[in-house]
């Protein structure tokens, strides 16, 4: 039986679904010897290779494995990075006939829960804005918040890539010269959060994810630590 190149790579945990079609359309993927076609169909006969290796092709799909990850302030979301920074890979635990998927990305000054998956498609759903899984941050904010303010994040903001908006925004503890709150966003855009509070004024001074889902951070989980999840918490995400 034979399948779409993209959806076999992505099915077994060597590449993204979007990573794969990348791949394939910067001819660093070969089929037989041939230079793969986006679309094109393959079998377990086949012999693919990514960048001149071999790819292993298994039959079925690999055992499912998803970590959570308590990221720190200061490491970066890529694997490598020209300034020689710290990754959040650098602290994963080594994978057998596979890779780690990352499940969205935090930036390099925010912190807090993060997931990986060997498992492409399943890294797909969770990103993709059709899925509707909750993201929930808290933030520390320098200025004097108002209700306007608040109400107009919850309204919604035309931001560059488009209208964004908190489906929830609760206020905390309060200082001189800044105030904590909890929020709560449907997408994943890159640094959506802090975007929408700079587009009334403020700057965003801490940023922590704190929930995925139905998936929160625990307090036992030390910063630049990781805890693999079992099939129930998998399913507590809240993937329709």
């Amino acid at each position: 039986m034979k399948e779409r190149i993209q959806k076999v790579l992505s099915r077994q945990g060597i590449a993204s679904r979007r990573e794969a079609e990348k791949l394939i359309k910067q001819g660093r993927v070969r089929v037989n010897g041939q230079e793969a076609i986006l679309g094109s169909l393959i079998s377990l006969k086949d012999l693919i290779e990514i960048d001149g290796k071999k790819v292993e092709i298994t039959e079925g799909n690999r055992p499912l494995k998803v970590l959570m990850y308590h990221k720190r302030v200061g490491e970066i979301s890529s694997k490598k990075d020209p300034q020689g920074r710290p990754s959040i890979y650098q602290s994963l635990p080594n994978i057998m006939n596979g890779k780690w998927i990352s499940v969205g990305r935090l930036d390099i000054n925010s912190s807090g829960l993060m997931l990986f998956t060997n498992n492409g498609e399943l890294a797909n759903k969770l990103m993709h804005p059709s899925s509707n899984i909750e993201r929930e941050y808290v933030a520390r904010i320098h200025g004097q918040v108002e209700t306007i303010h608040l109400k107009r994040l919850m309204e919604g903001i035309n931001l560059e890539d488009g209208k964004a908006r908190f489906s929830d925004v609760q206020p905390g503890r309060k200082g001189k010269t800044n105030q904590w709150f909890a929020m709560v966003i449907l997408e994943g855009r890159t640094r959506e959060v802090r975007r929408l509070w700079e587009s009334q004024g403020f700057q965003v001074s801490r940023l922590k994810r704190v929930r995925f889902g139905g998936l929160f951070l625990p307090a036992n989980l030390k910063q630049g630590s990781f805890k693999e999840l079992t099939l129930k918490q998998v399913e507590s995400i809240g993937l329709q």
